[in-house]
């Protein structure tokens, strides 16, 4: 055996033992500043669980946005969004057609809510659905049989309003019930609007008319909220409703979950009411 090839294993240990030494460790990557490593190298690894100490927390801080997006009280306030700008959609058709359908649903809600509430992982879930189903049995009530009346809307809207203040009382389904109560002052401050600008007129031609001339009467109420008497209600009302939902936000006393749920409920009832004016101004 040559010489060379003797001494080849030992030589590759040393240079496999020296390549170890002079590799830096996972820890060291991490924890070596920048202008004592070797030149040359470049530094891909992040010691996750430091990451609010990292410099370039304070550029992009994800652990702030991730504590948003995943924390109970924001996802009620999601949730309450979600049921004041979506469902509506899809009650006024199902309510037009088969009104008693959409009446006996409100009991399915309400089987849900407590069928929800019963499990420690859904129970946000089921007390914001507790509240809603008061929302959809006025909902329900009004829009099946009363809908040519608009002095009928308020009165059934609040039907559900004993009940909440019933369950308040015994500190029950609160996150619901201040859902409920956020979204009936947003149909509050709509009427009264309604009332002011005296929209109620073009309110009974809609419900009575053909949907073919639905179009003619609101273009003649969106002429009627053009004055500047409709532009000012209508920009002292959404201010209004703006400072209602953002002040629970700041100096909410009951539980947050509660006042996130009432500030979802009153802050998108500007959406709806905004995404109606659109409809309205296109048709």
């Amino acid at each position: 055996m040559s010489p060379y090839a003797a001494s080849t294993p030992i030589i590759g240990i040393e240079e496999g033992t020296k390549r170890q030494e002079e590799t830096p460790s996972h820890s060291q990557l991490s924890t070596t500043p920048s202008h004592l490593q070797p030149k040359g190298w470049v530094s891909c690894s992040i010691n996750l669980t430091n990451v609010e100490s990292q410099d370039f927390s304070r550029l992009f801080p994800l652990n702030i946005i991730f504590n948003i997006s995943l924390s109970p009280h924001w996802l009620s306030f999601a949730g309450a969004v979600f049921l004041v700008s979506v469902p509506v959609f899809i009650e006024a058709p199902l309510v037009r057609s088969l009104p008693w359908l959409s009446l006996a649903l409100t009991g399915f809600w309400i089987w849900l809510s407590i069928k929800l509430m019963s499990q420690e992982k859904t129970y946000l879930w089921g007390d914001l659905l507790f509240g809603f189903s008061w929302s959809w049995l006025a909902g329900s009530i009004y829009w099946g049989w009363l809908r040519w009346e608009p002095l009928y809307h308020l009165p059934v809207e609040a039907i559900g309003l004993p009940f909440a203040i019933w369950c308040l009382s015994r500190n029950w389904a609160k996150i619901g019930n201040w859902f409920y109560l956020g979204s009936l002052l947003g149909t509050i401050v709509t009427d009264i609007y309604f009332y002011l600008v005296d929209l109620l007129p073009y309110w009974r031609q809609i419900t009575l008319v053909e949907s073919d001339k639905v179009g003619e009467i609101l273009h003649n109420a969106v002429t009627q909220v053009k004055t500047p008497w409709g532009e000012t209600w209508a920009i002292t009302f959404a201010l209004l409703l703006l400072i209602i939902g953002i002040l629970p936000l700041k100096i909410g006393k009951f539980p947050k979950k509660a006042c996130y749920a009432f500030s979802g409920a009153v802050l998108s009832t500007i959406v709806v009411d905004g995404l109606f004016l659109l409809v309205a101004l296109l048709s």
